[in-house]
Protein backbone atom coordinates (compact mmCIF):
# COMPACT_ATOMS: atom_id res chain seq x y z
CA UNK A 1 0.00 0.00 0.00
CA UNK A 2 2.32 2.53 0.64
CA UNK A 3 4.24 1.94 -3.03
CA UNK A 4 0.84 2.58 -4.56
CA UNK A 5 0.59 5.77 -2.25
CA UNK A 6 4.57 6.65 -2.90
CA UNK A 7 3.76 6.29 -6.55
CA UNK A 8 0.51 8.11 -7.14
CA UNK A 9 2.43 10.47 -4.68
CA UNK A 10 5.09 11.69 -6.73
CA UNK A 11 2.90 11.49 -10.36
CA UNK A 12 0.84 13.88 -8.91
CA UNK A 13 3.89 16.41 -7.55
CA UNK A 14 5.44 15.50 -11.29
CA UNK A 15 1.99 17.48 -12.67
CA UNK A 16 0.94 20.08 -10.37
CA UNK A 17 5.09 20.54 -9.00
CA UNK A 18 6.54 20.83 -5.33
CA UNK A 19 2.96 20.89 -3.01
CA UNK A 20 3.49 19.64 1.04
CA UNK A 21 -0.34 20.30 1.71
CA UNK A 22 -1.03 17.34 -1.29
CA UNK A 23 -2.62 14.46 0.84
CA UNK A 24 -4.39 11.02 0.17
CA UNK A 25 -7.99 11.28 0.62
CA UNK A 26 -8.50 7.38 -0.39
CA UNK A 27 -6.78 4.14 -1.14
CA UNK A 28 -8.30 1.21 -1.72
CA UNK A 29 -5.69 -1.91 -2.59
CA UNK A 30 -6.73 -5.24 -4.35
CA UNK A 31 -4.19 -8.02 -3.57
CA UNK A 32 -4.71 -9.96 -6.18
CA UNK A 33 -2.00 -13.35 -5.98
CA UNK A 34 0.96 -13.65 -4.08
CA UNK A 35 3.92 -11.96 -5.39
CA UNK A 36 7.12 -14.02 -5.72
CA UNK A 37 10.18 -13.47 -4.27
CA UNK A 38 11.36 -10.77 -6.98
CA UNK A 39 11.13 -6.87 -7.00
CA UNK A 40 7.95 -5.07 -7.38
CA UNK A 41 7.61 -2.41 -9.94
CA UNK A 42 4.64 0.16 -9.79
CA UNK A 43 3.01 2.07 -12.95
CA UNK A 44 0.72 4.72 -12.24
CA UNK A 45 -1.85 6.36 -14.49
CA UNK A 46 -3.79 9.96 -13.52
CA UNK A 47 -7.23 9.65 -14.68
CA UNK A 48 -8.25 13.11 -13.39
CA UNK A 49 -6.05 15.76 -12.41
CA UNK A 50 -8.60 18.23 -11.21
CA UNK A 51 -8.06 22.07 -9.48
CA UNK A 52 -8.72 20.06 -5.98
CA UNK A 53 -8.02 16.57 -6.69
CA UNK A 54 -6.36 13.64 -8.56
CA UNK A 55 -7.41 10.37 -9.11
CA UNK A 56 -5.01 7.45 -10.22
CA UNK A 57 -4.95 3.90 -11.03
CA UNK A 58 -1.93 1.99 -9.63
CA UNK A 59 -1.00 -1.41 -10.68
CA UNK A 60 2.14 -3.17 -9.10
CA UNK A 61 3.93 -5.99 -10.71
CA UNK A 62 6.16 -8.84 -9.93
CA UNK A 63 9.86 -8.04 -11.70
CA UNK A 64 9.58 -10.61 -14.90
CA UNK A 65 6.09 -11.01 -14.21
CA UNK A 66 3.22 -9.72 -17.13
CA UNK A 67 0.13 -9.98 -14.41
CA UNK A 68 -0.24 -7.83 -11.39
CA UNK A 69 -0.06 -8.56 -8.22
CA UNK A 70 -1.89 -5.93 -6.98
CA UNK A 71 -4.20 -2.99 -8.15
CA UNK A 72 -4.95 0.03 -6.18
CA UNK A 73 -7.35 3.20 -6.72
CA UNK A 74 -5.86 6.49 -5.21
CA UNK A 75 -7.21 9.66 -4.73
CA UNK A 76 -5.58 13.08 -3.23
CA UNK A 77 -6.82 16.26 -2.31
CA UNK A 78 -4.41 19.51 -3.34
CA UNK A 79 -4.99 22.47 -1.69
CA UNK A 80 -6.34 25.62 -3.25
CA UNK A 81 -3.51 27.73 -4.68
CA UNK A 82 -2.89 31.14 -2.51
CA UNK A 83 -3.42 34.15 -5.07
CA UNK A 84 -0.30 35.95 -4.36
CA UNK A 85 -0.65 39.31 -2.46
CA UNK A 86 -1.19 42.34 -4.49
Amino acid sequence: MSLSDLVMYITVLGMIGPEAMAVTTNLNINFLRKAPQSDVIAECKLLKLGKRLAVGDVKIYSEGFSEPVAHASVTYSIPPRSEPAP
